[in-house]
């Protein structure tokens, strides 16, 4: 069979299968054909993964909800009077706990000792409210917030070594440096080698010596201690807290006192008696 043959043979088995009688191929019916083959080809073309259009009957996925900070809801504030449940449980401003109440009750609570209303615990059943003052609200506020603070970034580590035989302008230098550091909230780190001049017996008390020299008050992390078998002495300052800068400042008032009261304990041993009567009798 020629290839002729074949293309006729395919052509008409065409014409059957969309018409479904080869005697009526006419214009208007090849139009018709030709539109429903774009149709369905236009519709597999929406379905292919390939094709970037929409479709209609795909559902756009939920978004997410974004995780909220817990701390979003920790705060301390009045609900007012409008109190959404009809029964809550409710701790007085001293802490007492009032039971049960009807919300009508607790309103009149409110405007007779001019409290307000605080939520504590809206999952258990009943809520459970608290009565509170302007002034303890206050309070309780700046407690949450000195929590709610960010953590502290990790304290730098600052590191210095010498020589026990360090000359003195080298060593006021390095001291200058130490202070800076402290006054930048960080930890140093001092390692006192040593020389030719000292042993482990004193290295220890040299460095402590040394450490006295600085002009800011210091706090210790870890104290001077000989290390190394006896090669090295170390220690770590870092800045005084506010307590110790608190029992410094009433040592300091005490020595001042107690050096004041010896000085006028002195004074009244040293002078001269008034009333010793100097004239001789003739």
């Amino acid at each position: 069979m020629s290839a002729g043959c074949v293309r006729w043979l395919l052509s008409h088995a065409g014409r059957t299968l969309c018409i479904g009688r080869p005697g009526y191929w006419t214009p208007a019916s090849r139009l018709t054909t030709c539109s429903e083959r774009q149709n369905i080809v236009a519709a597999s073309w929406r379905r292919s993964p390939f094709s970037t259009a929409v479709d209609d009957t795909e559902q756009t996925p939920i978004p997410k909800k974004k995780k909220q900070d817990p701390r979003a809801h920790a705060s301390i504030s009045s609900v007012g009077r409008k109190i959404p449940q009809r029964e809550i449980q409710v701790i007085s401003e001293t802490g007492e706990n009032l039971g049960i109440m009807h919300r009508a009750d607790v309103i009149r609570v409110m405007d007779e000792k001019s409290l307000k209303l605080v939520l504590l615990s809206e999952h258990k059943d009943p809520p459970v409210y608290r009565l509170m003052s302007g002034k303890q609200i206050h309070e309780e506020q700046l407690k949450l917030r000195e929590k709610n603070k960010t953590k502290a970034a990790p304290v730098q580590m600052k590191e210095l070594a010498f020589s026990a035989g360090i000359a003195s302008h080298d060593l006021t230098t390095k001291l200058k440096q130490v202070e800076t550091w402290l006054e930048k909230k960080q930890h140093v780190r001092i390692t006192l080698r040593a020389g030719h001049a000292n042993t482990g017996d004193n290295l220890g008390e040299a460095l402590e010596q040394i450490v006295e020299q600085i002009d800011v008050t210091v706090g210790f992390v870890s104290r001077p201690k000989v290390i190394r078998d006896g090669q090295a002495a170390m220690c770590i300052l870092r800045p005084p807290s506010a307590k110790e800068l608190s029992q410094l400042e009433k040592n300091k008032a005490a020595e001042s006192q107690t050096a004041s009261s010896n000085s006028e304990a002195h004074q009244s041993k040293t002078a001269p008696d008034s009333s010793t009567d100097t004239t001789t009798g003739m």
